[in-house]
C-alpha cells in the first residue's frame, strides 16, 4: 500500500510518520502531485496558521489537486480546517472541500483559548471509529474549530459542541493529533488504513 504523507511546511510530520512506523507501514513525505496522486491513502497533517499554509499549498500547485482526489484523505488539526471554505484567522480563503467556516474560540475565564490538552469524544458515527467508545479521549491544540454541521462525524466540547471530526466522500478529517492521542489515536490511524 502507498501511503502519502503531504509534505507543505504544515509542522508536525514527524510525529505523523513516526506513528504509521509504530503500524508497521512506511510512509512518503511529498509534495509531488503526481506521487499523491498515485497514492492509496493519503495523510494531511498541519499545525501552524491557515494564510500561510494556504499560501505554500497555492505555491506548490496542492491547492488544485487535493480537491480532485479520490482515495481514503485523512486530515489533521490545521489539515481538517483547510478542508473548510474560509477561516477567520487572518481572513483566509480555503480549499473549499467541504461546507464549513472555521471560527475562533471565544475565551472564558475556565475556558482559555488555545483549547490544549485531553477532551472527549461524542457522538461518533464512522467506521473511522470502529472500536472506540464515547468519551474516549484525544489530544486537541487549537484555538480555532469547524462547527457542528451535517458533515460531523465525531464532536467535543469546549465548553460548546463543536467538529472533532468531519467526513465528506473519501475526505476524513479530525481536529485533534491522532499521532499524540495515545492508543486512541493510533486506532483511528489503524481504522483509516483499512478503510
Amino acid at each position: 500500500m502507498k501511503i502519502a504523507v503531504i509534505d507543505y511546511k504544515g509542522g508536525n510530520v514527524q510525529s505523523v510518520l513516526f506513528a504509521l512506523e509504530r503500524l508497521g507501514v512506511q510512509a512518503t513525505l511529498t509534495a509531488d502531485p503526481e506521487v499523491i496522486r498515485r497514492a492509496d491513502k493519503i495523510l494531511f497533517p498541519g499545525e501552524g496558521e491557515a494564510a500561510s499554509a494556504m499560501r505554500e499549498l497555492r505555491a506548490q500547485g496542492l491547492d488544485q489537486v487535493l480537491p480532485t482526489l479520490t482515495q481514503p484523505f485523512l486530515g489533521i488539526c490545521l489539515g481538517m480546517q483547510l478542508l473548510g471554505t474560509h477561516s477567520e484567522e487572518n481572513d483566509t480563503s480555503m480549499l473549499g472541500i467541504l461546507p464549513f467556516e472555521v471560527k475562533r474560540f471565544a475565551a472564558a475565564a475556565e475556558f482559555k483559548v488555545p483549547h490544549m490538552g485531553w477532551n472527549t469524544l461524542q457522538q461518533l458515527r464512522s467506521p473511522l471509529f470502529a472500536g472506540l467508545r464515547e468519551q474516549d479521549f484525544v489530544y486537541f491544540v487549537h484555538s480555532y474549530y469547524a462547527p457542528v454541521g451535517e458533515y460531523t462525524i465525531a464532536e467535543a466540547a469546549y465548553p460548546m459542541p463543536f467538529s472533532a471530526a468531519v467526513q465528506h466522500h473519501n475526505f476524513y478529517a479530525v481536529q485533534f493529533h491522532t499521532e499524540k492521542s495515545g492508543p486512541v489515536g493510533t486506532r483511528i490511524l489503524d481504522n483509516f488504513l483499512k478503510l
